[in-house]
């Protein structure tokens, strides 16, 4: 009754009231204020997208809309939408004046509201510059307001605000966001039927909306179409053929979001850039993440994960039990595994661009992203930037380091302290070549090789990988140095790239309004030659064949990479690549307690980086899967093994037994 009641007012004051009182009504209500429509900029949802154009998440703020601008938007949504709503949308000033008499005559005959009167222009209005209340005062200027819109812009502009404006139900604000959420699909690319569905909505859109109730909605949609035949608008054969469709519908989350700890890290990024209105900006985000390859890293991390707690159980059992027997067993049952994690990132090793970005084992249970943020000693991890400082300065893979054991001293405080590290073995081969050094991850050859190179001259050397913080003493041999697991990748670049070291990139490019915004760089750093690199990368290949890699082997791809363990098995590590791609993995309790003392790198974090090149391969079967050797490299098979030389890493001199082959050319 409350629309019976404002009608018959409305023909009261237009009929009875003093001219003058209402002219003063109407100049006072025409010079209010309609620059927030007359200049309409709505906060607009920024979109991320993976590298293959796959959205990745919606970003918004308070409401969820894409913009249309009106080339956007097809002629058969706009008269779909006029057919329903407004019939003379194009001929009237604003208002429809025949419109509201012939809705008093229905009223004043049925007794109650059943037909509104409101243009296409006039519901803009009320969304935009007006309340909802049900009030005189409101449904007056509501009409003014009307009359001066339609003075401003054109029929096209206010078209396109209403359709951007509107909302569709489910959360979608405007035709281009419903026609997504709704169909997945593009405004050019909808049937009639899903035009009819979207332009029906408005009017009730929770009674509407597909996603709740089908049926009325479809309901709905035909009658749309009836009147778009019935005005001559769409052939019989368009009118059936839309009267028959039964569109499939979506019922997705708003967000969309796919990989959160992406989203989040995006975010980050942005800010970064200086643009502190992402959320209502109406971005278009390019990342460098391949989401298909995003999902199979957070299933092997997790796999990975819940693998080591069934071990750890295990092992609980096992020591409960020789406990019963052997009470001076040292047992390790007060082992937390609830606050174990982990994670990993995997970058293109040419590009540097980050493929996948998994943060830790579950980002319901925890956001933090210990990927980027998380700071760990790397252990043997580290090592292999010291053996390459090393075959840069000439060394080879055949080289002799002396593996024993020694005693360092050295003074804290005023007090002298002893220093006697260890191999994780507990046992000391006397000499040991370097290729084997590394392969079993010896840390009495790794310090010995310090002290022969110079700890000098190593920091020296290091300082071209750009890592900062080093540790100025003999403890650098063993990793400790705390870094990121996305540092540490930017690091490994140098091996994985031929000796290039690339700086990871998350953010590709950044659109705004059809313009790109931001579009990245690649930044390189040369650290040595191709043959060095490539002779590093047939010791870290042999990691992975018969070393403390052995469990990141993945069938069908050659793979290199190190294994990190730190003291007491805090922290577990594999750093590895492929050809192409390059993958770090760390596992560890998040208070920096120990692990189990049989959860090493290649036992715990070896797997997830094995799974996760496994899965590539199905994905992605054409990758490369054999590392080439660069021009400049001599294979000499020594003692039945093959070793790699270089002009800068030579051949034995004294080596009876070495037989040069062909140098390598590629």
């Amino acid at each position: 009754m409350s629309k019976l009641k404002n009608i018959f007012l409305i023909i009261l004051l237009l009929g009875f009231l003093s001219p003058f009182l209402l002219l003063g009504y109407f100049l006072t209500a025409y010079s209010y204020d309609i620059s927030s429509l007359v200049d309409y900029k709505p906060d607009v949802t920024t979109r991320i997208y993976d590298k293959n154009g796959d959205k990745i998440a919606n970003i918004f703020d308070k409401k969820h809309r894409y913009y249309a601008s009106f080339s956007e938007i097809p002629p058969r949504v706009i008269e779909a939408l006029v057919a329903i709503e407004d019939t003379t949308f194009f001929e009237h000033p604003g208002i429809n004046v025949d419109a509201i008499f012939r809705a008093a005559v229905k009223v004043i005959k049925a007794g109650s509201a059943v037909e509104g009167a409101s243009t296409i222009t006039q519901q803009l209005v009320k969304n935009v510059l007006l309340t909802r209340e049900k009030k005189l005062s409101r449904k007056i200027k509501e009409a003014i307001f009307a009359l001066k819109i339609e003075r401003a812009l054109s029929k096209e502009k206010i078209l396109e605000c209403y359709l951007n404006e509107i909302y569709y139900g489910h959360g979608y604000y405007g035709i281009k966001t419903a026609a997504d959420g709704y169909f997945h699909k593009k405004l050019g690319d909808l049937t009639l039927k899903e035009m009819a569905i979207l332009v029906g909505l408005p009017k009730a859109p929770s009674t509407y909306a597909p996603t709740k109730n089908y049926e009325i909605s479809m309901g709905r949609a035909n009658r749309v179409i009836s009147r778009m035949y019935a005005l001559g608008w769409i052939d019989e054969n368009a009118y059936k053929e839309a009267l028959e469709e039964s569109p499939e519908v979506y019922n997705d989350t708003l967000t969309q979001n796919k990989a959160p700890f992406i989203v989040d890290e995006v975010a980050r990024r942005v800010s970064g850039l200086g643009i502190e209105d992402m959320k209502t900006g109406g971005y278009e985000i390019f990342t460098t993440i391949d989401i298909r390859l995003q999902e199979v890293a957070k299933d092997a991390l997790k796999r990975a994960y819940d693998k080591s707690l069934e071990r750890i159980e295990g092992y609980k059992i096992r020591e409960a039990k020789i406990l019963e027997t052997n009470p001076e067993y040292e047992i390790s049952t007060d082992v937390n595994t609830s606050l174990l994690n982990g994670s990993l990132v995997s970058l293109d090793s040419a590009t540097g661009d980050i493929l996948a970005l998994v943060g830790s084992v579950d980002y319901k249970i925890s956001s933090y992203n210990r990927a980027t943020q998380g700071k760990r000693l790397p252990g043997s991890a580290f090592k292999p930037f010291i053996y390459q400082v090393a075959v840069d300065l000439g060394y080879s893979g055949a080289t002799e380091l002396v593996d024993i054991s020694r005693t360092y001293t050295y003074e804290k405080d005023g007090e002298e302290l002893k220093w006697q590290p260890k191999n994780y073995e507990k046992n000391y081969k006397g000499l040991i070549s370097l290729r084997e050094a590394l392969v079993h991850s010896r840390n009495l050859a790794t310090i010995n090789l310090v002290n022969d190179i110079g700890l000098q001259q190593l920091l020296r050397e290091l300082d071209k990988f750009g890592i900062q913080n080093l540790p100025r003493d003999l403890s650098i041999a063993l990793g400790t140095i705390s870094l990121s697991p996305l540092e540490l990748a930017k690091y490994y670049t140098s091996f994985a790239n031929h000796g290039l070291q690339v700086e990871p990139h998350l953010i590709s490019s950044i659109d705004k309004n059809g313009n790109t915004i931001y579009e990245k760089t690649e930044q390189t750093h040369f650290i040595t030659e191709q043959t060095q690199a490539f002779i590093m990368t047939t010791i870290l290949r042999d990691v992975v064949k018969r070393g403390t890699g052995r469990r990141a082997r993945a069938k069908g791809i050659e793979l290199a990479g190190k294994t990190g363990t730190t003291n007491n098995n805090i922290d577990g590590w594999f750093a590895g690549y492929s050809p192409t791609i390059e993958t770090v993995v760390w596992f560890g309790n998040d208070d920096n307690t120990p692990m189990h003392r049989w959860e090493t790198g290649g036992k715990i974090a070896g797997p997830a980086f094995s799974q996760f090149y496994e899965n590539i391969l199905k994905l992605y079967p054409q990758i490369q899967r054999e590392f080439i050797a660069p021009a400049g490299i001599v294979e000499v098979d020594i003692g039945g093994r093959k070793e790699y030389f270089s002009d800068i890493s030579k051949p034995p001199r004294t080596e009876n037994d070495a037989k040069p082959q062909e140098e390598l050319l590629f």
